[in-house]
């Protein structure tokens, strides 16, 4: 199937369901109602690189993470599988999203538009093992593991709020790169 303006990559879209922010490390998690997304993160989360907005720089200098995604699908299906309810913000990711599945596989690499900002998720972002002890639910890491969530670089900073639309703006370069390709493939076979 050609993927054109009308695919689901294209089109995908979803909305934000919770905020989440630590201000420094090892604190509890705090849910917001609405963020500020910086160049350096998010605006008073602990691994913000942008002192003036809070924040430690935490890993960032490490891993360049700078906002966390994390699915709300994956949230319910851990809770399904174990009964360890995490959506007070103890699986310690910026912004939940509901709309694009478990993984997120459509976000990755995509430029994606959340509230006024827009992000680029790079990668996964694996749980570690200290989720478990600030979480104090045994078996969390595991039962996040393939959940976690990814991994963003912010392209242009703004507001987000709960209930922000959440879409892809551009899909990753591949997916456009296939696009192109099967339509030049469709043109080249109309005129034979």
């Amino acid at each position: 199937m050609m993927e054109g303006a009308d695919s689901p990559v294209d089109s995908a879209s979803g909305t934000v369901t919770s905020l989440v922010t630590a201000p420094t490390a090892g604190a509890d998690p705090v849910r917001k109602d609405r963020v500020a997304i910086v160049a350096g993160g998010v605006a008073g989360d602990r691994y913000c690189v942008d002192e003036d907005v809070g924040g430690e720089g935490g890993h960032f200098a490490l891993d360049a993470c700078a906002v966390t995604l994390v699915a709300a699908e994956a949230l319910a299906a851990v809770q399904d599988a174990t009964g360890i309810d995490v959506s007070d913000g103890r699986h310690r990711r910026n912004i939940v999203v509901r709309g694009f599945g478990e993984g997120m596989d459509a976000l990755l690499d995509a430029t994606v538009a959340i509230g006024d900002a827009r992000v680029r998720p790079t990668r996964r972002r694996p749980p570690c093992a200290h989720v478990e002890q600030l979480a104090g639910e045994e078996g969390l890491a595991s039962a996040l593991s393939g959940r976690g969530g990814l991994c963003c670089t912010v392209l242009e900073p703004g507001a987000v709020g709960v209930g922000d639309p959440v879409r892809i703006v551009e899909p990753d370069p591949g997916t456009a790169g296939e696009a192109i390709a099967a339509r030049l493939r469709e043109a080249a076979d109309d005129d034979t």
